[in-house]
């Protein structure tokens, strides 16, 4: 599972090269994923005065307290720039992908049509896919840091197996579950070269 971010900064820093000028390219951290154990990393490239190129994506493989909570997660985003990129309002559309595995998820109610009581005796393993709409506001702070807030809405198509989290039974097989609501948050810390 790891090696599905693993080509993301390889990639980024091989295209940053061969188009890298004054404020074409940024790399980025989403502190709120940070703050939960998420680790993140995103890089933006200009594609003209007015718009970008995001690519994003996280990581978590720690276990707290016999809770588990493991995923990957990549989101390629295209970004209008009301003003110039990197600063200002922006508006974007978005894809999202990746993989999860949650486990004995205790102490979650329900939310957002999502009933995550489910999640207390049970493992949760599958992939989800979706698209969906952000707006956000970048910050200048320096010569080359900003802070960017976004908020993204949209759709996310998971399918899923379920796993009794005592025995290893399996209980449900190609679930499908549709999810309509909040689908990113972030304020991230950015350098633009």
């Amino acid at each position: 599972m790891r090696k599905g971010l693993a080509w993301l900064l390889p990639a980024g820093l091989l295209f940053a090269s061969l188009s890298a000028s004054a404020q074409s390219v940024a790399v980025k951290t989403n502190l709120l994923y940070d703050g939960f154990a998420s680790p993140s990393l995103g890089l933006e490239f200009a594609l003209s005065r007015d718009w970008t190129f995001d690519i994003s994506g996280n990581t978590n493989y720690w276990d707290v307290n016999k809770h588990e909570w493991h995923h990957w997660e990549v989101t390629p985003e295209f970004r209008y720039w009301f003003c110039e990129k990197f600063q200002g309002n922006f508006i974007g559309v978005n894809l999202m992908g990746g993989i999860y595995n949650f486990a004995n998820i205790g102490g979650l109610k329900k939310f957002l049509n999502n009933d995550f009581t489910q999640l207390a005796d049970c493992r949760v393993k599958g992939f989800g896919a979706g698209a969906g709409f952000v707006y956000g506001h970048s910050w200048v702070l320096g010569k080359h840091w900003n802070l960017e807030a976004e908020i993204g809405i949209g759709w996310i198509y998971t399918r899923y197996d379920k796993y009794d989290l005592k025995t290893g039974v399996k209980l449900r097989n190609d679930a499908v579950h549709n999810y309509v609501g909040p689908t990113k948050a972030a304020i991230n810390l950015e350098y633009v070269f």
